[in-house]
């Protein structure tokens, strides 16, 4: 299958079939287990990853497809990076707007904005925007600036105020609307003449809209999806027809593999991130301990305060908080010094994991596509800005079949 194909069906389905073949390797989570079950069918490869530094881990994290591992790393890395090409959608220049506009968003996001912006192309020019989750409107204020209608819905009144006061300063004229987009009256916000637009909209929600907007029989749409584990129930959900049809199920741990690759952050964050990865590891090994049983036991969410208490005290209060036996005797420095070592350990474990982050990705992403395109949609995917704006770079286009026309920019 050519990587570039427009044929939706058959890049989902040479996804689908990659994905269930490596299921024993994607996914086993390395942190909730001692020894991953792959490991004793490639022992070299896992040898190999077990000797890595953690600076060599956070080397390789966000491109692991360029570890020259041993096999069967190279193999696999090889056809994700084939199955996963997307191009870039085109994009066409914006006109320019008053740097008050940008005001209160922090940097990154507007540079998501204006990509997004630039990637939006339809066969007509859209009126009348609506900005679905929309905060307080950023985005749908940079679509509207030619003078088309903007509908902005939102479910925190706080940001509703916001943003109707911002449209109202800005002098664009705006309807910012209170509203729960999961809740059956949603559905009346939703007209044909309508463009719906979402910038990461998280799993239920983006889900919803492309629901809602296909029974509007809205012209057009954009939604750039975000978070896919955030769904109410316990395994994802298939929209399309192939997706129904497809033997692999989703567990909420696997939808938030897509998730796990990071723009870097500062080194403060990273040490707070790793201090309380490391500790939860040393943890575990503890916990099996005290249980007598050699299983992950989950932890909840813990304060960052926690990470100031010392490493005994940690423990103690932990075990304390999931009703375990208080630990005696524990050598402390070393129960630590594991911690760190696991870590290590499970960073460089996590790269083969990794592999399939993108083809995981992009088989939830043509699942949506195929559901639009089902319901008599034109339907283009493509990357609206480079990772390192955001990661959740990949963009749906959709406009309601029949149209003859060109295509033209929008903005």
């Amino acid at each position: 299958m050519p990587p570039h194909t427009d044929d939706l069906h058959a890049r989902f389905l040479a996804l689908d079939a990659f994905l269930l073949a490596h299921q024993h390797l994607w996914k086993p989570r390395p942190f909730t287990h001692r020894h991953l079950p792959w490991e004793a069918q490639h022992p070299e490869l896992s040898t190999w990853l077990r000797q890595r530094s953690l600076e060599q881990a956070e080397t390789a994290h966000n491109h692991p497809e360029r570890l020259d591992a041993p096999q069967p790393f190279v193999e696999i890395a090889n056809q994700s990076k084939a199955l996963s090409e997307v191009d870039a959608l085109p994009t066409h220049p914006l006109n320019a707007v008053s740097s008050r506009l940008s005001v209160d968003v922090p940097g990154r996001k507007w540079q998501q904005i204006e990509a997004f912006a630039k990637s939006l192309s339809f066969r007509s020019t859209p009126t009348h925007w609506l900005d679905w989750c929309a905060g307080k409107g950023h985005l749908g204020r940079r679509l509207a600036h030619g003078g088309q209608a903007l509908t902005c819905l939102e479910y925190d009144e706080q940001l509703v105020q916001a943003g109707q006061q911002l449209s109202a300063k800005l002098g664009i004229h705006a309807m910012h609307l209170h509203q729960n987009v999961m809740a059956a009256d949603a559905a009346s916000r939703l007209a044909s003449h309508q463009t719906p637009v979402a910038l990461h909209a998280c799993g239920d929600l983006h889900v919803r809209l492309m629901q809602l907007a296909s029974d509007a029989r809205c012209q057009h749409m954009a939604i750039a999806p975000c978070c896919y584990n955030r769904i109410d129930s316990h395994q994802y959900q298939p929209l399309s027809a192939e997706g129904l049809a497809s033997r692999l199920t989703l567990s909420l741990d696997d939808l938030g593999l897509p998730l796990s690759e990071t723009v870097t952050a500062g080194a403060r964050v990273r040490r707070q991130r790793d201090t309380s990865m490391a500790r939860r590891l040393a943890f575990d090994l503890l916990q099996r301990q005290l249980r007598g049983i050699d299983d992950y036991l989950p932890t909840p969410s813990l304060p960052s305060a926690w990470l100031d208490k010392p490493f005994a005290d940690y423990c103690r209060d932990l075990a304390e908080l999931k009703h375990l036996p208080a630990p005696t005797d524990s050598n402390w420095p070393e129960l630590e010094a594991a911690g760190w070592q696991r870590l290590a350990q499970v960073r460089n474990l996590e790269l083969v994991r990794n592999l399939f982050r993108r083809p995981l990705e992009l088989w939830l992403i043509l699942d949506r596509a195929l559901y639009l395109q089902q319901r008599n949609y034109d339907v283009r995917i493509g990357t609206f800005c480079d990772s390192h704006i955001t990661p959740r770079n990949l963009l749906i286009l959709a406009e309601l079949k029949p149209h003859n026309s060109g295509v033209l920019p929008c903005g």
